[in-house]
């Protein structure tokens, strides 16, 4: 990165809380990039990201209002590994770039870090080329039962996805702050205000190195 601010990675798995935990930050003036929706970005109708889709997948991913039918294309990438690795192919080099001038443009912010939230960073090894990686995890149970909730999928549809993500325990392993997510909102947020603590003082700011 040549940013210079560190910029601390927010990870983890689907329905562990990453959300959450990036609307704590943000409320605390930390500005979080988020790569979901630089991911809708890449894709908007017109876009290039979105032609090359509909090149690679066929015209049926793209709907009558000309955006990412994400329904249909979710269907598909979770159920087969290879084409899952060919969307990422199209969308991941796009994220990246557009991403780098997102952290570029929030160095002007007065927080002394800058987070940069995606669910793959792991998987990618975009981790290695950050300051810090935070991971929010929960057990499976905890992941299955808010993803029911909040996205209104069957059981083992949520299990499918789960299982087709790196394991949250691979992703502990080499992470330098874990919040454990699987009590209430209110311990999670105490969480979230404790790993932000220990960031400041770990990186410090631009006003202490003077």
């Amino acid at each position: 990165m040549t940013a210079t601010k560190p910029t601390i990675g927010l990870t983890g798995g689907i329905a562990s809380g990453k959300s959450a935990v990036a609307r704590v930050l943000r409320e605390l003036g930390v500005p979080v990039i988020d790569a979901d929706q630089l991911a809708r970005e890449v894709v908007a109708p017109g876009s290039e990201g979105l032609a090359a889709i509909a090149t690679a997948f066929g015209a049926e991913m793209v709907d009558a209002n000309g955006n990412l039918d994400r329904e249909r294309m979710g269907q598909r990438v979770f159920t087969d590994s290879d084409a899952r690795k060919m969307l990422q192919g199209i969308t991941h080099p796009r994220i990246a770039q557009l991403s780098a001038q997102r952290i570029a443009q929030a160095q002007t912010a007065s927080s002394p870090y800058v987070v940069y939230e995606a669910p793959l960073l792991v998987e990618v090894n975009a981790n290695k080329g950050l300051d810090a990686l935070i991971v929010v995890a929960a057990n499976e149970e905890s992941q299955v039962a808010r993803a029911v909730l909040r996205d209104g999928l069957a059981i083992a549809e949520v299990r499918q996805r789960i299982a087709a993500q790196l394991p949250l325990a691979r992703k502990v392993e080499v992470a330098d702050y874990v919040i454990a997510n699987d009590g209430t909102l209110e311990q999670l947020e105490r969480a979230t205000l404790d790993v932000h603590a220990r960031i400041l003082e770990r990186f410090g700011s631009k006003e202490d190195e003077r």
